[in-house]
């Protein structure tokens, strides 16, 4: 039974970062999918703000998981594909945290120590310098999940699935840190955080929950009771962009029930951690980030896995929101295109932590905290925001039914999105218009400009973050 803190409100807001492995934006029921039903993700999205035109960057494990906890692009940090290793000494968003005189955890997956073995031991010092530390390195069995850490570097099997266990471990930790913190502030005071000191001050956190599924194989638990209803491949409804092939909508069938499964499970544990933060009474402090390193092509245009441009590869969900109430909270979507490197700043900034200057991203704090709140005054200024995101597969990947070309490309915030191969100009869709990119316009002539504009864009991320890539010449004769 948890504890009731009857902890002060107004003090300095915590965040937890929640994200599965390979969750498509599109595979929400709040966005339309009749195949999933996610209530708990819907009430975060209708109580917060909703980032729909989010992307993953670098659509492949470690190059976005990377970029997500240093700030910076694959190709600045070194992490350019699966497996590599982040280097340990490239500061992380655990850096400025401990910094402002935060607690910092992280739990679960972290694929940043260069290897893809179930067993490969990460050790402290590479482990981007959270306080607490419980994972593992890679590991495609959600029944059979090892994770070693600050509680012992013995590899520990998870009682149960593996993102039912990690929810338990992340909540059993939350309530331990704040029965048994210390009474001080410490450097927080420093950052602009004060307040009286009674015995139920605690010291505020910044959690990480990072789950493999929904990530094949698509197993989800088999216990109806953990969020999953028992879905049919029969019943699956495609996508209007998996082909008509007997044998994709065969296999796609079987692995999109498991896939839907494993994301109604993620849903269940989102909602036990939100009644856990309740039941704690940190629920109207906590902001709770919801997101995923990429999609899951799962068929549509004949591809399966990650790593390719399309939508179902690159749009993640992004929802900002709180449990408790929605005092300084905005309510409602924007339409930035937040991108891989945007996390860290935007997570800072919710806390009044500015960015630090080794991180590259933009944040989008303004858009998250209403303008009675006092680190803002009035509505978001955009002007200085990118009305572009970059996209990038850097190293050429050769796996099956899966795009087997390195690329770049970009995606505006009125919806082009515009992808070049080496010297080749390749896709260019207006994904406002065709949401399942049937029209490619790339060689159209009466979409000259719009391409030239895309290209110009792409050039310009190219050259500013001092990527390396050529691209195709594309002026008319």
């Amino acid at each position: 039974m948890l504890q009731n803190f009857n902890l002060r409100p107004n003090r300095c807001p915590n965040i937890i970062w929640i994200f599965g492995d390979q969750h498509r934006a599109q595979a929400l029921s709040y966005r339309g999918d009749l195949n999933v039903y996610t209530p708990n993700i819907d009430n975060l999205a209708r109580n917060g703000i909703r980032f729909d035109n989010a992307v993953a960057g670098a659509p492949w494990c470690t190059p976005f998981r990377g970029a997500l906890l240093s700030g910076t692009y694959p190709h600045q940090n070194g992490a350019i594909r699966t497996p590599s290793p982040l280097s340990s000494e490239i500061p992380t968003i655990a850096t400025p945290f401990n910094k402002a005189g935060y607690h910092t955890a992280y739990f679960g997956k972290w694929h940043l120590d260069g290897s893809n073995s179930r067993q490969h031991f990460i050790p402290p010092e590479r482990r981007g310098e959270f306080q607490y530390w419980m994972g593992y390195e890679n590991n495609n069995n959600q029944q059979e999940c090892y994770v070693h850490g600050s509680e012992g570097n013995d590899p520990v099997r998870l009682a149960g699935y593996e993102t039912d266990t990690l929810t338990d471990l992340l909540v059993q930790h939350l309530q331990d840190h704040l029965k048994f913190s210390t009474n001080t502030v410490g450097p927080a005071a420093q950052n602009g955080y004060s307040g009286e000191l009674d015995r139920l001050d605690y010291q505020p956190f910044f959690a990480v929950l990072s789950v493999q599924p929904p990530h094949d194989p698509y197993v989800p638990p088999t216990n109806p009771d953990h969020g999953c209803r028992r879905i049919h491949p029969a019943e699956i409804q495609f996508r209007p962009n998996v082909p008509e092939v007997s044998w994709i909508r065969e296999r796609a069938a079987v692995d999109l029930a498991g896939y839907y499964g494993m994301i109604e499970n993620l849903d269940y544990n989102l909602g036990r951690l939100r009644q856990a933060l309740k039941q704690m009474s940190i629920d109207r402090e906590t902001y709770l980030i919801f997101f995923s390193d990429h999609g899951d092509m799962i068929g549509s245009h004949a591809q399966w896995g990650k790593s390719s441009p399309w939508e179902e590869s690159i749009r993640i969900p992004f929802i900002v929101g709180k449990v408790g109430g929605a005092e300084n909270m905005r309510i409602g979507h924007c339409d930035a295109v937040i991108n891989h490197v945007d996390i860290a700043p935007t997570s800072l900034g919710l806390c009044g932590i500015p960015t630090p200057d080794y991180m590259v991203g933009h944040s989008y704090a303004a858009h998250c905290i209403h303008s009675d709140a006092s680190e803002y005054n009035g509505p978001p200024d955009t002007t200085s925001e990118p009305k572009s995101a970059y996209l990038q597969q850097i190293p050429r990947k050769m796996h099956y039914h899966t795009v087997n070309r390195s690329w770049r490309g970009v995606v505006t915030r009125d919806g082009w999105k515009y992808v070049c191969t080496p010297k080749n100009d390749w896709l260019l869709f207006d994904t406002q218009e065709d949401p399942y990119e049937q029209a490619n316009f790339v060689y159209d002539r009466y979409y000259q400009n719009q391409k030239e504009y895309c290209q110009d864009l792409l050039q310009q991320w190219i050259t500013e973050t001092g990527d390396q890539f050529e691209l195709p010449d594309i002026g008319l004769p």
